[in-house]
């Protein structure tokens, strides 16, 4: 099978919906052992729910990925033996606002969820990656980390962060058998989209939808699942020459 995961331990935080969710559902369906970690222990469950529903093997824990004691503790639980061959860093949240209008408390808050759990969470794997000789840490940024995005001052701040990480551990561990990279979505429709139109937007949600829709050139948003199919690639044995990369999925964005 292509893109086979069978045998291997995979870790995802935030995968208790959105493309997380759709990352452990087919990481699942090629043969992983999924970990599922969330804050909403209620999310993370449906997930693992879900995956051993279709035949897959998955464990859900709740965990904050901003701190340090619990990803610690999460970590270790989701690698069981010690074992854990993917690490998916997903988990983040979004912010609209220029640096005029970005408070401390929203750039403290973006970098603790979206920079620091990064962090947090690839200290806890490289060890156990080390230990048995090989690995892959996929982490999660943006476009916006590529180019600039009108009001997105902190969310591109945290996720330029998240492209500089992913070099940095590509090149400290490139000799010792351990691949990193990153992926950069455009808008993908997820829950969190419906969720801001609906708080932001009452009234005009269908409007807007499709005005950030038409951002894209393709004329539309990504699914989770094709971000996910991507995510697939380059956790597989079939990316072993890919490190360091930032992968655009945007619909003709960065060509426009």
């Amino acid at each position: 099978m292509v893109f086979d995961l069978t045998g291997k331990r995979a870790v995802v935080t935030g995968a208790g919906s959105g493309i997380g969710r759709a990352i452990a559902a087919v990481f699942a369906r090629q043969g992983a052992s999924v970990a599922i970690l969330d804050l909403d222990q209620a999310a993370a469950r449906r997930s693992a729910d879900e995956i051993r529903a279709a035949g897959g093997r998955a464990d859900a824990f709740a965990c904050d990925v901003g701190d340090a004691g619990q990803v610690a503790d999460a970590m270790r639980r989701a690698a069981g033996g010690g074992r854990l061959d993917i690490l998916v860093n997903n988990a983040g949240i979004s912010h609209v606002g220029t640096v005029e209008s970005t408070t401390e408390e929203d750039l403290d808050r973006l970098y603790r969820v979206n920079v620091k759990s990064v962090f947090l969470c690839t200290r806890a794997a490289i060890p156990m990656m080390l230990a048995q000789g090989a690995g892959v840490i996929l982490n999660m940024a943006s476009i916006a980390s590529l180019i600039g995005i009108p009001e997105r001052f902190a969310y591109g701040m945290s996720k330029g962060a998240v492209h500089t990480m992913t070099m940095s551990v590509a090149v400290d561990y490139v000799k010792r058998n351990i691949r990193c990279n990153c992926i950069c979505p455009a808008r993908v429709h997820t829950p969190f989209v419906d969720q801001y139109l609906a708080r932001s937007y009452a009234g005009r949600e269908r409007e807007v939808f499709q005005e950030l829709s038409a951002y894209q050139p393709i004329g539309r948003m990504g699914t989770p699942e094709e971000v996910a199919h991507l995510a697939l690639y380059l956790c597989s044995d079939e990316a072993s020459f890919v490190t360091g990369q930032a992968y655009p999925i945007d619909g003709g964005v960065l060509v426009s």
